[in-house]
């Protein structure tokens, strides 16, 4: 790679803007070009190689010391990082909850980065403040649903915040879970409040031994790293067991209540509900907590109603999914993610508030930057410096549109059946979840072995005799042990074929439960997905299962007798 004599002159001329625009299109083209070539490539999702062989391409442990030529650089980018990087945007990707992205969103990047908006202050970000109230108001109204007079009154209001655009789902939660935390200990004329006391002086003024999170044991893990970092402590993340559709076990629910408050009682000292979180659109299974039930019974209890909609929550916008989240509109907050269902690049979460003066909770000020009189949005934002990423899906609903949404989520949810028929008709996948929202979990079980199981489930329902129950439970037990074996295996397989992509998971809600078990995982969503392409992925799935199946045959044989 040429070095560059180092000078001034020279490094002035790689900023914006380059010394005439035929140099910025020549890079840009280059750049494009390297693109397009990649999605291209048609040799698999990955290039062949390990890991520990990409460690050695980039084992340069010291800073480099002499500038290079750009065109130099993007060479060594497109023959290191770009051709070892993931096709996640490949139709025949299905295993996580990244897509392929609209092709306009690469012009929105470069606008982003070109601008370098900080959204923190309004003297960073001049029309982008406005551009971000905006996309932030269209969410609430999705949400919910207020009447003209308060969007007209409270869009561009700099005295309130009706949300946050943030880094992603795990800082819409924590802001959420932050903004619970200030309700549930609040300040009065002779407590500061938890910011200023923190969490122990906020319990022993309220007179509290703890305070806990209720929610379903699909829930997040970003909610654990939330209860962390508030000084919750992990271990007071309750999690409420799901029933068989994914969904929080209500009466479950209402029993860990009951339980706290009996516990309450023995020892004599008291347990802060702080907040019950329902889930939109599970990231395992895409499943849809009760949420009108929900709600309720977090006003019962007096404890902030959290939705995690990071993954659903963009199905909102299309009238046909609104049922699906019936109750959302009594949350205290929601979050959602931009880079998921809105089907833009990573990573950009949005965090909306029911009451428009929930974020003073959270306000902060500085004498440099958010002054008490200031305009700025960062006023009411965890993160600090941030970028004009909201611009991606403010541009993005324009371009789309509601109605280019509503076809976009029909395709999915085709696809999502279609790929479920698919695999049934071939005779040796199982599946295991009722979808939703465009996610699938299934496992391979070979024909036999699944007729056999069937009949063992149907016939403990029938049982009374506590042996002949244990007995056939050990039974099941057994062989579900072995088939998960066999899956995990089945899909290192698939990863090392190449061709095609799903992710596993283990769920104990399925009809074994509790025994858990492990499930294959695809999320149907690319909208360059087709039949063809499902089919095929099942053939190479098949044809890979196939193969193991002869291997684990004996021992299936065992376990079945």
């Amino acid at each position: 790679m040429k070095k560059v004599e180092s000078s001034l002159e020279y490094l002035r001329k790689l900023f914006i803007m380059p010394d005439s625009p035929d140099k910025f299109m020549e890079f840009g083209h280059a750049v494009l070009e390297m693109i397009h070539e990649f999605f291209q490539e048609k040799k698999g999702l990955h290039k062949k190689i390990t890991l520990p062989e990409l460690a050695q391409i980039f084992d340069q442990t010291s800073t480099p010391e002499d500038p290079h030529l750009i065109r130099d650089v993007l060479q060594e980018i497109k023959d290191k990082v770009t051709v070892h990087s993931v096709k996640v945007g490949s139709p025949h990707y299905i295993g996580h909850m990244t897509s392929a992205v609209p092709y306009f969103m690469i012009f929105l990047e470069i606008i982003i980065a070109a601008l370098n908006q900080n959204q923190v202050k309004i003297e960073t970000a001049k029309a982008s403040s406005f551009v971000e109230r905006e996309l932030i108001a269209w969410m609430h109204r999705i949400i919910f649903n207020r009447d003209e007079k308060f969007y007209r009154k409270n869009i561009q209001n700099p005295r309130i915040a009706l949300g946050n655009v943030t880094s992603g789902g795990t800082i819409s939660n924590l802001t959420a879970l932050m903004v619970a935390r200030e309700r549930a200990f609040p300040a009065d004329r002779n407590f500061p409040g938890i910011r200023k006391a923190g969490v122990e002086g906020a319990l022993n003024y309220y007179g509290y031994s703890r305070m806990v999170i209720l929610v379903s044991r699909r829930g997040h893990y970003s909610i654990r790293k939330s209860a962390n970092l508030l000084g919750l402590g992990e271990k007071n993340v309750i999690n409420i067991p799901a029933d068989i559709y994914n969904r929080i076990n209500i009466k479950a629910l209402r029993r860990n209540i009951h339980s706290i408050k009996r516990s309450d009682l023995e020892r004599g000292k008291k347990t802060k509900i702080m907040s019950i979180i329902g889930v939109a659109g599970t990231t395992e299974t895409g499943n849809i907590d009760n949420l009108m039930e929900l709600g309720d019974i977090a006003r019962e209890e007096g404890a902030y109603f959290h939705v995690d909609a990071a993954w659903g929550g963009s199905a909102l916008i299309v009238n046909e999914y609104r049922s699906l989240f019936r109750g959302i509109e009594k949350a205290d907050s929601v979050s959602v993610d931009a880079h998921k269902l809105l089907y833009c690049p990573m990573a950009m979460g949005i965090i909306i508030f029911r009451n428009e003066k929930d974020l003073d909770h959270l306000k902060t000020i500085s004498q440099y930057v958010n002054r008490p009189d200031s305009v700025d949005t960062g006023r009411f934002t965890i993160e600090g410096s941030r970028p004009f990423a909201c611009l991606k899906p403010w541009a993005s609903l324009k371009i789309i549109g509601r109605d280019g949404y509503r076809l976009l989520f029909g395709q999915a949810r085709e696809a999502t059946f279609t790929f479920k028929r698919i695999l049934e008709e071939s005779g040796n996948f199982e599946i295991l979840n009722y979808p939703e929202l465009f996610i699938l979990n299934y496992r391979l079980v070979p024909q036999h072995i699944m007729e056999k199981l069937n009949e063992w489930v149907e016939r403990k329902k029938t049982l009374s005799n506590r042996d002949d129950i244990r007995d056939l439970t050990k039974k099941i037990r057994k062989i579900n042990s072995v088939l998960n074996n066999l899956n995990v295996l089945l899909q290192k397989s698939i990863r090392q074929d190449d061709t095609t992509f799903v992710s596993r998971t283990t769920l104990e809600s399925t009809k074994y439960r509790p025994q858990r078990i492990v499930v294959l995982r695809a999320v149907l969503i690319n909208p360059l997905i087709n039949k063809d392409i499902l089919k095929k992925i099942v053939s190479t799935q098949n044809n890979i299962a196939l193969k193991l199946m002869d291997q684990f045959e004996p021992i299936l044989k065992e376990a079945i007798t």
